[in-house]
């Protein structure tokens, strides 16, 4: 009778998740070498297919390494194993050529350099000394450079550079670490660098590049996923001369740094954070400064207690901060994105000699194509967690994966600003890497063709479409010229089913959605909302104490309008107002007149919830900020004034004796449908810090205050809401949340009361998120074709 050790079996293994583009078939044919098994692997597109035929005990032995040891960045989602009952007769383990199948379709991100291939790079007898393209089966391009599925060559930009023999033996041998690399090459047969517009190519022009930086000039450099503008992040002249060409005061710009030991000098490193900052992602991490004398120059994050900080990623960043010319290179480099405001990254020479020539003194750049563009990914850590607020480079377009059954297909085309677009198939949802703002045209014409690329990638083909609420943006426009079924949903609803969606919650939430501005069903700016929500619909349960907005898109960047228009509805009166904006230095008394007249006969004023114009006006009201130069920079002044007092000010409200929150935090008010809405008392709070500022308080215990009485009615309306409903999951979510300390303090305060509390943690709680959110919606309409929104 045959044992387990002789009786000869034949299994088909089926393995589903991050299994292209990372040396998975090499390493299965090294297993099967190992265990003698005989048989085949293909990538079949959506998964790798494995035969593997031998003795029983030898076949579970395969399987089980295969499980437990598979290459360093695949991810192994699911494996389907089944006896094969009349099986061929295999010699020996061949990797066969791929072929297209329907099915799930996982897409790796690009990956960065493994330390093996920078050993090769800086080792003078490797033959690929110096060469600014290495990779091997883990690390490289993936997603940037892919044209289809399966991931071979030959559907890449390497189609274009044949391998020489060198590399065609390497990638042939199974022995070698590039055994089946798609994009293998070395100097002799891959890419090259070279300036445009100059004639310096390959080492020469990485030279001029070296000695341009270190002489305090800028530069454009091409990278995996696009064009990065760089300089001397130590040079304070170098620094605001970017600034100036770049329009952008005060905006922080990222900064790559030579190694993790130049990063701990700079910043505050945790052990888990220096695990992400020297991982295969390779973030952008938003790091707190070190105290004392680094060498970063102010300007790099003016006014900012952190620093967005990376480490090379790709060959050439490697090679521009070591190099054998001699040249003496800064350990820290401005490395911010190649584009001008508003418009996508720039990924070719024509979108650099139009939109960077001007902005740098000279280009340096490559003849591999950047299929798909992939800005990079920025990283905060919250309790010791990743806490992403943009999603790209290295984790696009990994899915999210829900546990309720799905079928069907939807197109997300995301927000206006922080554009992501998502594509959802059955119970994956797939976020595309980082787009930019639509209200530049140029965003919306890179919206529309990674569209197009992704579609392709995971072959798909929607049956319905996804966008916001607001009639007027160019992300409805692009999802109506899909003429595709429609849905459209609102921008709040869209945060909290994200939240939802990233941790998996099947059952009804509280959501708290705080952000700057969303279109809302009765056609006034929401955005400071706490609803019920669950998949297929939502009710508004409360919001902030609404105020009159006005000046447009100038009130966005001008907090005094915010302030001078709360207290205005607070007094009701002209004279008083003026008062209290002349003591508070808000604005000229003109300014203020045309405020009132604007606001009285509603001429660029809308009704508004919005919690991030609430956030802007404090700070002006306090005298932090009264205009900003970019998004949020009064609302994070706001928040870094309240973070210097608040170990201070969380050890006394702790001595003190806990006190029963104020009815008066919490108001009523009759909707047109003759419900009770709850209505966070904000007004009340900004009439009192009006006051306490005047009585001259300390200002950062102000902005504490604020932080602190916010979190508060928060708490109680997600009380309320709870004995009104029985829901007990609250769900946080919208870009305010990005300010850690209000989402320490409404976290841990729902969690003391019991609740069960849903946050973010890799998408991201702003704009860039809300495509996920969108996309489940369409994904559960389809599924059941019951939600109340407007189908058009």
């Amino acid at each position: 009778m045959e044992d387990n050790t002789t009786k000869q079996v034949t299994k088909q293994i089926r393995v589903y998740g991050i299994v292209q583009g990372v040396g998975f078939r090499p390493t299965v044919s090294r297993h099967a070498m190992a265990w003698n098994i005989h048989g085949n692997v293909s990538n079949k597109g959506p998964y790798v297919e494995i035969f593997a035929q031998g003795p029983e005990e030898a076949v579970n032995g395969f399987i089980s390494d295969i499980e437990n040891k598979p290459p360093k960045r695949a991810a192994i989602l699911k494996m389907n194993v089944e006896k094969v009952s009349e099986p061929a007769e295999y010699q020996k383990f061949d990797i066969i050529e791929s072929e297209k199948t329907k099915g799930e379709i996982f897409v790796s991100p690009d990956i960065a350099i493994c330390d093996e291939c920078k050993e090769e790079m800086f080792n003078p007898s490797d033959r690929r000394y110096l060469h600014p393209f290495i990779n091997c089966t883990c690390c490289g391009p993936r997603l940037t450079i892919l044209d289809s599925l399966p991931y071979d060559r030959e559907r890449t930009s390497m189609k274009e550079f044949p391998m020489c023999p060198s590399c065609a033996e390497e990638y042939n041998n199974p022995e070698t670490r590039r055994y089946d690399a798609q994009p293998v090459c070395c100097n002799n047969c891959g890419p090259e660098v070279y300036l445009i517009g100059r004639e310096e190519r390959g080492r020469e022009a990485i030279t001029y590049t070296r000695k341009t930086i270190a002489e305090g000039g800028i530069v454009a450099i091409k990278g995996i996923g696009g064009f990065h503008l760089c300089c001397d992040a130590t040079n304070e002249a170098a620094v605001s001369r970017l600034r100036t060409l770049k329009k952008r005061p005060a905006k922080p710009f990222a900064v790559m740094a030579r190694d993790i030991e130049t990063v701990k000098k700079e910043c505050q490193v945790s052990e888990e954070q220096e695990k992400i900052l020297t991982g295969h992602q390779k973030p952008i991490l938003l790091l707190d400064k070190e105290s004392g004398s680094g060498k970063l120059c102010d300007s790099v994050a003016p006014g900012n207690p952190k620093v967005g900080v990376m480490l090379p990623y790709a060959p050439v960043q490697l090679l521009i901060f070591q190099y054998d010319d001699g040249i003496k290179m800064p350990d820290l480099l401005v490395m911010t994105s190649g584009n001008t405001s508003g418009a996508p990254i720039c990924r070719d020479d024509s979108d650099a000699e139009a939109e960077l020539a001007y902005l740098c003194d000279c280009m340096l750049s490559h003849d591999r194509k950047i299929r798909i563009r992939a800005d990079d990914s920025v990283m905060d850590f919250y309790k010791g967690e990743p806490y992403m607020i943009r999603r790209s480079r290295g984790y696009a377009p990994l899915p999210s994966m829900i546990s309720t059954e799905q079928k069907g297909q939807v197109l997300a085309i995301g927000g206006e600003l922080k554009n992501s677009f998502c594509i959802g198939v059955d119970n994956r949802f797939y976020l595309s890497p980082y787009i930019g703002d639509l209200e530049d045209l140029r965003t919306v014409k890179a919206l529309k063709e990674t569209i197009g690329r992704m579609e392709t990638l995971l072959e798909v083909e929607p049956s319905a479409a996804v966008c916001d609420l607001h009639p007027k943006y160019n992300s409805t426009m692009v999802a109506e010229e899909l003429e595709l079924p429609l849905l459209k949903v609102q921008h709040h609803y869209a945060h909290i089913l994200s939240c939802m969606a990233e941790n998996d919650c099947q059952e009804p939430v509280i959501g708290v959605s705080f952000d700057g501005t969303g279109y809302g069903t009765d056609g006034t700016i929401w955005g400071g909302e706490i609803l019920q929500c669950d998949y297929r619909d939502f009710r508004r349960l409360g919001s902030i104490e609404p105020f009159v907005q006005v000046g447009g898109d100038a009130s966005a960047r001008e907090g005094w309008r915010i302030a001078a228009s709360m207290l205005y509805g607070i007094t009701g009166d002209r004279e008083k107002t003026l008062e209290l904006a002349e003591k508070l230095e808000l604005c000229t008394e003109q300014e203020a007149k045309v405020l009132f007249t604007m606001s009285d006969r509603r001429i660029n004023a809308v009704t508004s919830t919005s919690a991030g114009r609430l956030f802007d006006g404090v700070s002006a009201i306090l005298g932090i900020s009264k205009s900003a130069t970019f998004e949020g920079e009064a609302s994070m002044a706001l928040e870094f004034a309240a973070e210097k007092v608040n170990e201070k000010m969380k050890k006394i409200s702790k001595e003190k004796q806990p006190q029963k929150k104020k009815t008066a935090d919490i108001l009523w008010k009759d909707t047109e449908n003759k419900e009770k809405m709850l209505i966070l008392n904000t007004a009340e709070l900004v009439k009192n810090l009006t006051e306490k500022r005047l009585n001259g308080e300390d200002v950062y215990t102000l902005a504490w205050n604020f932080h602190r009485r916010l979190a508060d009615q928060i708490c109680e309306a997600c009380r309320i809401s709870r004995d009104d409903t029985g829901i007990h999951i609250a769900a946080l979510s919208g870009g305010v949340f990005q300010n850690r300390l209000l989402l320490e303090m409404t976290e841990e305060s729902l969690v003391e009361m019991g609740f069960a509390v849903l946050r973010h943690h890799l998408v991201p709680p702003n704009d860039g998120g809300i495509a996920l959110g969108q996309a489940v919606y369409g994904m559960e309409y389809l599924n059941n074709k019951r939600q109340k929104s407007i189908l058009v």
